[in-house]
């Protein structure tokens, strides 16, 4: 046989373990609330190939080569037990078998592995009684994204259940544009499934979930209940509200319970970066702020940066995504510079997100400074974080250190890592973590240090919202390997 006819057989065989693959991982999520990773990556909704790829990443994470030939025991093993909610990481678990000199080829020994493993994890297909309503207050970029987050993870076992979007009162075929914007977008590309518009009903049908377009001028003049609406979690994505007053008045009308507001706060509310500092979170929260998209892609590379190496102090300066608070050709903008064409210009402005980092991290209070450069691009985002170290490293330990925290730890769906020279900011759309480490471009000088965080400030964002949102109704995933 020749090197080319193994390559293609072998690569073969491994679609073919792939292609049985995908209705198991779909089954256990749907049926189980398990949600199946390989490396970090999650396999729901992916294809063959996407299956494929997450297995390349076994070199980098564990040093050693796991394969489809690894993992599908593992999977098979897996859907026998059937285990409660939970992520589990077949991948991590692959080499953790091989490591033990566990047979994979053995169910008995592979399922007793499989069962210690498990032993913590409840048998319950959900770790809620019941679902929770959630409302879209505002339905932009972050909130249409949010919508298909939402509407992805729908099953049994996911007790976030999209209600209703509110905008504001529109003109004729209103709907049938708001619809439109959901199915079809241009960064992020078509929406996952079907949507269809409920006229009679004033409603969008995606996917199977029945969601009401609400349209109301301000918070007070809904009544959640008379949409059946109860209890619900009010995601406010309009930037409007900003403090606890303002965001208040989501609490008025019946049926609301709780607010998570998706832009930086003022005055006491706590700015929640989830990983950092959601354990702040109380039940009795009743408002709740998922800071910015910036403070959410640089303070999980800060906390860690800082246990290690002690940040003396630093600047973060923020090559950032033009918005749409900017202007299309130049027009009055109240802010200086922004008035300027966003898709012509780089445009110099301002951030808070260097302070906000304090609010989750008060070690580092007074210790940043920063400032951001809007650049003509719609979407991704970087962050450069030039930092003064309370300590001498090298590029390659902070590099090592760096990777171990993205694959190992407990921040690893906070902080992705890139080993590519030749990546660009396309590359990361739709990237889940709200950060990616480029080790590529890392400098360090004895105690200084510059690190570039790339961003997607949409969708990754986003993910951290939604990470927020469980955490506030009380859901609890835990992770195998633990």
């Amino acid at each position: 046989m020749t090197t080319e006819n193994r390559h293609l057989e072998a690569y073969i065989r491994e679609q073919g373990l792939a292609e049985q693959m995908i209705p198991v991982v779909g089954s256990l999520y749907r049926d189980r609330g398990v949600i199946v990773t390989v490396f970090g990556r999650k396999l729901m909704n992916g294809s063959t190939i996407d299956i494929l790829k997450s297995h390349k990443l076994s070199n980098q994470v564990v040093g050693q080569n796991i394969t489809v030939e690894d993992t599908a025991p593992i999977l098979a093993a897996i859907e026998a037990i059937r285990p409660g909610s939970s992520r589990i990481d077949i991948g991590k678990l692959a080499h953790k078998a091989l490591q033990a000199e566990i047979p994979v080829d053995s169910p008995d020994k592979l399922s007793e592995f499989l069962q210690n493993e498990f032993s913590n994890i409840p048998d319950s297909i959900s770790v809620m009684d019941e679902p929770r309503d959630v409302v879209l207050y505002g339905f932009g970029r972050i909130g249409r994204i949010l919508a298909r987050l939402l509407i992805e993870r729908t099953t049994s076992a996911n007790p976030l259940r999209l209600r209703a979007i509110v905008v504001r009162g529109g003109r004729d075929g209103d709907l049938q544009k708001r619809a439109s914007l959901l199915r079809r977008d241009s960064v992020h590309g078509p929406f996952n499934g079907d949507i269809v518009v409920d006229e009679d009903n004033s409603a969008i049908i995606a996917n199977g979930n029945l969601i009401k377009v609400i349209y109301a001028n301000q918070p007070e003049d809904i009544n959640y209940t008379d949409y059946d609406i109860h209890n619900a979690l009010v995601v406010d994505n309009t930037g409007v509200f900003k403090d606890e007053e303002a965001l208040g008045r989501h609490l008025v009308p019946n049926g609301a319970s709780k607010v998570l507001l998706t832009a930086p706060a003022s005055g006491n509310i706590k700015n929640i970066v989830y990983g950092v500092n959601d354990h702040m979170i109380l039940d009795d929260d009743l408002i709740v702020c998922a800071a910015s998209c910036t403070t959410n892609a640089i303070t999980p590379v800060l906390k860690v940066i800082n246990d290690k190496f002690n940040i003396v102090n630093g600047h973060v300066e923020t090559v950032h995504a033009f918005t749409n608070d900017q202007n299309l050709i130049d027009n009055y903008h109240k802010a200086d510079r922004r008035g300027r064409s966003a898709p012509l210009n780089m445009v110099l402005t301002s951030t808070g997100a260097a302070k906000a980092v304090a609010k989750a991290l008060p070690e580092l209070a007074g210790k940043l400074t920063g400032n951001a450069i809007r650049v003509p691009t719609p979407n991704v985002s970087m962050a450069v974080c030039n930092l003064n170290l309370g300590i001498n490293t090298t590029r390659d330990e902070l590099n090592t250190y760096m990777r171990d925290i993205a694959f190992n730890s407990n921040l690893s769906q906070q902080i992705n890592y890139s080993f590519s020279r030749e990546v660009v900011s396309s590359d990361f759309v739709g990237t889940p973590e709200p950060a990616i480490f480029d080790s590529v471009a890392t400098l360090v000088e004895d105690d200084r240090c510059v690190l570039y965080v790339w961003y997607d400030n949409e969708f990754g964002y986003s993910t951290q919202v939604l990470r927020v949102m469980q955490h506030m109704v009380g859901l609890h995933i835990q992770n195998v390997p633990g």
